[in-house]
Formats: C-alpha cells, structure tokens, sequence
C-alpha cells in the first residue's frame, strides 16, 4: 500500500522550513515595521493557501482512488460509501483545524505588529513568542494530519482485502459456473 503520510510529513517540513525563514526575515527587517507587517500576513495568507490546496488535493487523490475501486469492482460502493464519508469527515477536521489555526495565527500576528509602534524593544520578543507558539501548534497540527491520513491508509488496505475477497468469490462463481457447463 502507498505510503499516504510522506506527502503530509513533506508539507509540513516545508511550512517549518517556510516559518523558520521567515522568523528570519523579520528578525533582519525589523527597522521597517510596516513592511514586515505586511509581509509575514501576506506570506501567512499564502502559506495557509499553499497547505489548504495540499490538504484538499491529498483528499481529491484519496477520492478518486474509491472512484477507481468502485468502478473497477462491482459491488464496492457499498464498502467505500462507509470509508468516503470517514475521509471526508477526517479531511473536514483537518481543514477546520487549520483553518482556526491560520484565523488565530492571523489575529496574533496582527496584534503583534500592531504592538510594534507601541513598544519596538519587545517586538522581538514578541515575534520570538509568536514563532515558538506557532511551531507547536504547526507540529500539533501534523501529527493530527498524519494520524488522520494513517488512518485513511489503514481504512483504504481494509478496503482492499474485501474487494479482493469479493474478487475471488466472483471467480470462484465464474469457475463453478464454467465447471457445471
């Protein structure tokens, strides 16, 4: 069975390297407040984006899979109807989470901009803050995203052995069939 978490485990490393990089850039740049600002909420925006469409194409792949497997295998949709409304359902989590995590990240880094103006000397402490906090919940948010895709992955090679199960019984039928003939 193909290893479904990889691609998830990837993205994530890239996201980790991406906020990494980006602590980085603001660290560099903070005599320019308002364009640092500016910056790490549209690179937040197009971080979110960039995740959201891997998460939505993960799941599109998923889908598509049973598509394959109930047309390939009469008598599947029965079996992948139970597993296509559990990944549809572990996916709506997963995007909800990351949803609320990216609005909530989003607010945070706003106020913390915001705080700037007020106060440049605990800026950096603050975006310090905000990165580490930030680094957890991303890690928190993988391991829910790998938990869920594992178990899809289990789901799908349960999938599977039934419709190979039911693939014998059909050929046992044909050669029974053929036998009586």
């Amino acid at each position: 069975m193909a290893d479904y978490t990889d691609p998830v485990e990837r993205t994530f490393e890239l996201q980790r390297r991406s906020i990494e990089q980006s602590q980085e850039a603001l660290e560099r740049t903070l005599t320019l407040p308002a364009r640092v600002g500016e910056a790490a909420l549209d690179s937040l925006d197009s971080q979110e984006s960039v995740q959201r469409d891997v998460v939505e194409l993960q799941q599109e792949a998923i889908r598509s899979f049973l598509d394959a497997v109930e047309e390939t295998f009469p008598g599947a949709e029965t079996s992948t109807r139970d597993l296509r409304e559990t990944v549809d359902d572990q996916y709506d989590t997963v995007l909800e989470s990351h949803a609320a995590f990216f609005e909530n990240l989003s607010s945070s880094l706003e106020e913390g901009v915001d705080a700037y103006d007020e106060l440049s000397d605990e800026t950096l402490v603050a975006l310090e803050d905000l990165v580490d906090s930030l680094v957890d919940a991303q890690a928190e948010l993988e391991d829910q995203s790998i938990e869920a895709t594992e178990q899809v992955e289990t789901q799908l090679e349960e999938l599977q052995t039934q419709v190979e199960n039911v693939q014998d019984q059909v050929r046992d039928g044909v050669d029974d069939d053929t036998a009586e003939s």
